[in-house]
């Protein structure tokens, strides 16, 4: 009878006891369920993940983000990385509904146990589903509420979600230490290697993190105690933990897409293109694949020979000279090599598409091919006479020749191909000095809204990039079509889609293709032929002319050289068939390059560059519109070979109705001064 009322008594307590526990669990529910946050759209979960910039060979350049971040599918996961997670975070993660209560009675037993000095580790109780909870929805404070919503949200997120579901949430949102969130991140962080790739050692290691993600100081202690405890798991043998116990970690100090230096002028500028195009948002943490249009062969080949080049100017000088090489397809302006400077980690100011220069005799050829436009042909003669009293507003003139010396009579080619200044300025008083201007503004070489429009800035002395600058001469070669800068193919989002309707969706093209169609206006900068006359001629001026030292062995090349008043910069803009490249050189506070300096400087760069990227090109020469007529002639007289041999013979290219010049008398060269005009 004793023995039933004691029973009676027990069951009584428990049957109280458990109904104020499952009481009091309602008042908690209540209190704390009502006002917690929606986990719903876990269901479709789509964490930050970085962005990669690829070059068109498909080598990664760099990432953008700010928490480096890998999703990694749960099907993806090796099963001994998962295993690893749960011997060392969560035993019963299979089984129990998300909160483990067996867990929090051990928790209690090991940390009393400590507490009192006995041999046992300090534990926690949270289940892996309890940190997805605080991780995606909830602060780290220490408090009990914090731990009852924690506990809450674990039991809903149980019953919404799968298991596997789950665990994918916990491995991709975890930290792990050094800006890394989630395995896949952290798999190249710490060994340079995919999940896939990672051995039950590193495995383990990735298990230990969660602790206490940013400590180093016990990494194999940590690592090892993982390893045992899936040894008492029954996950692993202990052989196979005794293996992985001795392997060397050699965990990385920090891995992160290391970019060459050669490439960061390049993804600088496409950086801030997109910053400005997509957003910060976006761009970091929307997992984007980033096609550029960079050749990494030819970016290196860019570099090297602009460094060339300027190590050995630089070579035991205190102010250090400065440059830029910047390489395009001129067809459909895909910047293909792009270098800003001696070195990105000095100075990442691009001074090829953010410094504006002076751009010297370069900017001639808009000004000859203005010329050509109006009637003119290569033979036409032009006086290279001195000119005094030369006045323009209030401005006098006193126009030189870089050599100091005058040549009489002189054909418009042969005065492009050595770069004549006195030739120059008298071809501007008869076009017109706003016809010369007005070439090189629709070429997109000078701003179309240019002020103070004067005789100098057919000399050269309007300021420009390097980049408008090549872009303009690519108007020469592909039909007189305008093009802009394209630095990015095109862009997919983490799911493989195209981005569209973006300044960056392009096309990719090859030279066995014809241009890509484009939305913009395609009426042509200017006729064909005249176009192509002015490609000849810079031909000639590689060929015979100032541009000599950018002669490439077997391609036929075409460029035009610049210096600015005593040489404070040099320039060199030529091309093949195909690709087009310039040059810049000068000090970024300008001043005197000194003796011995000029324009070769930069076409020497040019060359250099040329011969790695057409070293396996066959010879290309330009194409010839229809309606031209070849001929031989003087080159100096422009008279027809057989009726003035003597000399240099050439072949002139004419439109119809044009003819070698008649007389075969060569003008002497002239001294007396010819009295100039207001124009």
């Amino acid at each position: 009878m004793k023995f039933k009322k004691i029973a009676r008594f027990c069951l009584n307590t428990i049957f109280w006891c458990f109904t104020a526990g499952v009481a009091a669990l309602a008042g908690l529910v209540l209190i704390y369920g009502n006002d917690l946050p929606d986990y719903k759209h876990l269901a479709t979960y789509a964490p930050p993940v970085a962005t990669r910039l690829y070059a068109a060979d498909g080598s990664l350049l760099i990432e953008y983000a700010e928490e480096r971040r890998v999703f990694i599918d749960f099907n993806d996961m090796p099963p001994q990385l998962v295993n690893a997670f749960i011997a060392a975070e969560d035993q019963n993660f299979w089984t129990h509904p998300g909160i483990d209560v067996q867990g929090i009675i051990r928790a209690v037993v090991n940390n009393a146990m400590r507490m009192m000095g006995r041999n046992a580790d300090f534990s926690g109780a949270s289940t892996i589903t309890q940190q997805v909870a605080k991780n995606f929805f909830l602060t780290s404070e220490r408090t009990i509420s914090r731990k009852i919503k924690e506990a809450i949200l674990a039991l809903r997120l149980e019953r919404a979600f799968s298991k596997q579901h789950i665990m994918t949430l916990y491995m991709n949102q975890i930290f792990l230490g050094a800006r890394a969130y989630g395995v896949g991140s952290a798999s190249l962080m710490y060994f340079n290697k995919p999940v896939s790739e990672l051995s039950l050692a590193q495995c383990a290691f990735l298990a230990s993190l969660p602790k206490a993600p940013n400590d180093r100081s016990r990494a194999v202690e940590r690592r090892n105690y993982v390893l045992r405890r899936m040894v008492e798991e029954g996950f692993i043998t202990q052989s196979e933990a005794d293996v992985a116990a001795a392997e060397e970690l050699n965990i990385n100090s920090g891995f992160t897409a290391q970019m060459e230096p050669e490439f960061q002028y390049f993804a600088e500028d496409v950086r801030r293109q997109l910053l400005g195009t997509l957003g910060r948002e976006t761009l970091y943490n929307q997992g984007l694949y980033i096609k550029t249009t960079i050749v990494p062969e030819l970016q290196r080949a860019a570099s090297a020979a602009l460094n060339k080049e300027l190590d050995r100017y630089n070579e035991g000088r205190t102010d250090k000279l400065q440059g830029a090489i910047i390489a395009i397809n001129p067809h459909t302006g895909r910047v293909l090599a792009m270098a800003g400077g001696r070195s990105f980690a000095e100075s990442s100011f691009n001074r090829a598409t953010q410094a504006y220069r002076q751009v010297g005799s370069t900017i001639k050829p808009f000004v000859y091919l203005a010329a050509l436009e109006r009637g003119y042909s290569p033979q036409t003669m032009l006086l290279d006479a001195p000119i005094v009293g030369w006045r323009e507003d209030d401005t006098l003139w006193k126009p030189e020749n870089y050599d100091k010396k005058f040549l009489g009579d002189v054909p418009l080619r042969l005065s492009l191909e050595t770069s004549r200044n006195v030739t120059t300025v008298r071809l501007v008083e008869q076009i017109g000095t706003q016809n010369a201007i007005e070439a090189a503004q629709r070429f997109g070489v000078y701003p179309a809204d240019m002020k103070n429009i004067n005789l100098s800035l057919a000399l050269g002395t309007g300021e420009t990039t390097l980049e408008k600058l090549v872009l303009g001469y690519s108007a020469f070669i592909n039909g007189g079509r305008a093009v802009q800068p394209k630095l990015v193919d095109y862009i997919e989002d983490r799911y493989g889609r195209v981005i569209g309707g973006k300044p960056t969706e392009m096309i990719e093209w090859s030279e066995d293709l014809l241009p890509p169609e484009t939305a913009v206006d395609t009426t042509p900068l200017s006729d064909p032929q005249s176009l192509y006359q002015m490609v000849s001629i810079l031909q000639g001026a590689v060929e015979r002319g100032t541009g000599k030292q950018a002669r490439v062995s077997g391609h036929t090349i075409a460029g035009k050289t610049g210096t600015t008043n005593d040489v404070k910069d040099v320039w060199f803009v030529g091309f093949s068939k195909n690709l087009i490249a310039g040059v810049y050189l000068g000090y970024d506070t300008p001043k005197p390059l000194g003796k011995g300096a000029g324009s070769h400087m930069a076409a020497r760069v040019f060359a250099d560059f040329m011969r790695v990227a057409l070293q396996d090109k066959k010879n290309q020469p330009f194409s010839v519109p229809d309606g031209m007529t070849f001929m031989r002639v003087n080159r100096r007289s422009g008279a027809a070979a057989s009726a003035d041999p003597e000399g240099t013979i050439i072949t002139e290219v004419f439109k119809a109705g044009q003819t070698p010049n008649k007389s075969p008398k060569k003008a002497a060269a002239a001294s007396t001064p010819v009295v100039g005009g207001i124009f």
